[in-house]
């Protein structure tokens, strides 16, 4: 697949979800992204500013199957991955597999349940695959998981470890829209909803053609030392006490090659490595405790990072 077909694919996913997502382009952007990349997002809010409407609208642009998974102190593994269930007729036990068999799963407070059941996710998110009673199931592609976290609630929570964040592909939030676009909201869903207009604008499997092409936008050497001395940088922080680990560094350069893809371009450019390193290696790093007391994110320590790290002259 040619780079000016994936830049129009992805550009026509980002307008669709436009229709219902208003005001957040630069968002919705990451998020496409993200799912070219064939990674996972997690997706830090409050609630009610979009976040589940973002991810029906991610299932429709692409023909995919929607599942929901909410998460609740008393959720189980299995209620995610499935059970096998005896059938009186063929005296035998069934399979039947639970909500994580979809294309697009959103795993809505996914700090609500417990860390067992948290784990439950990890295989699937890594491997692609469930493991129910010592046998091993295949999920359907592509997959992608959106997982959803209130920040301002915490009572009853179980935060996610550093080593299930780090599975995530990258990490946003929707926030507050403006006054004018809030207004588009309301006139724009006073008689229907507006995921009634998005349509389907890449079929499954040029999605996974998307996937894979977007591995094959060249990095020069210059911009893969970039980002190594970036993710370096951030182990080397007075202000966090862990870095961003090697996947961190991997997934930079998967989001700096699809980046550069949606933009058209064959190659990978220190600019697209500056535009995805917030999101990728914002949750790849543990602030320190004084940090968070002053409400700086690790985001704004990430763009510190940015300015101090000197970028390669850029390839042409």
């Amino acid at each position: 697949m040619r780079v000016s077909e994936i830049a129009e694919k992805a550009q026509s996913m980002v307008t669709e979800v436009e229709r219902v997502i208003v005001g957040k382009k630069s968002t919705v952007e990451k998020a496409v992204l993200c799912l070219i990349c064939n990674g996972h997002l997690l997706i830090e809010d409050i609630p009610g500013v979009g976040k589940t409407t973002l991810a029906k609208a991610l299932a429709i642009t692409m023909g995919g199957e929607f599942r929901r998974l909410q998460f609740t102190p008393d959720l189980l593994p299995a209620d995610i991955t499935g059970s096998s269930i005896f059938n009186q007729k063929t005296a035998e036990f069934e399979f039947r597999g639970g909500p994580i068999f979809g294309n697009v799963v959103l795993v809505d407070e996914i700090n609500r349940a417990t860390p067992k059941t948290q784990s439950a996710l990890l295989e699937a998110m890594e491997e692609r695959q469930v493991t129910s009673d010592g046998v091993s199931r295949y999920l359907p592609l592509p997959f992608f998981v959106i997982a959803t976290q209130n920040t301002i609630e915490m009572t009853g929570t179980y935060p996610l470890p550093e080593a299930q964040l780090d599975r995530f592909f990258a990490r946003i939030s929707l926030g507050y829209p403006s006054k004018e676009d809030e207004m588009l909201i309301l006139s724009g869903q006073q008689v229907s909803h507006p995921l009634e207009l998005v349509k389907p604008v890449i079929s499954l499997a040029e999605m996974l053609e998307v996937q894979s092409a977007v591995r094959d936008i060249f990095v020069h050497d210059s911009v893969r030392e970039y980002m190594i001395e970036i993710v370096r940088a951030t182990r080397e922080n007075n202000l966090l006490l862990m870095g961003a680990s090697p996947r961190g560094t991997l997934f930079l350069m998967r989001a700096a090659q699809a980046r550069a893809a949606m933009q058209g371009s064959e190659f990978v450019r220190p600019d697209d490595v500056k535009s995805v390193a917030g999101s990728v290696l914002g949750h790849r790093v543990l602030p320190r405790a004084e940090l968070r007391a002053r409400g700086t994110t690790t985001e704004q320590v990430i763009e510190r990072v940015l300015t101090e790290v000197p970028a390669p002259v850029p390839v042409s």
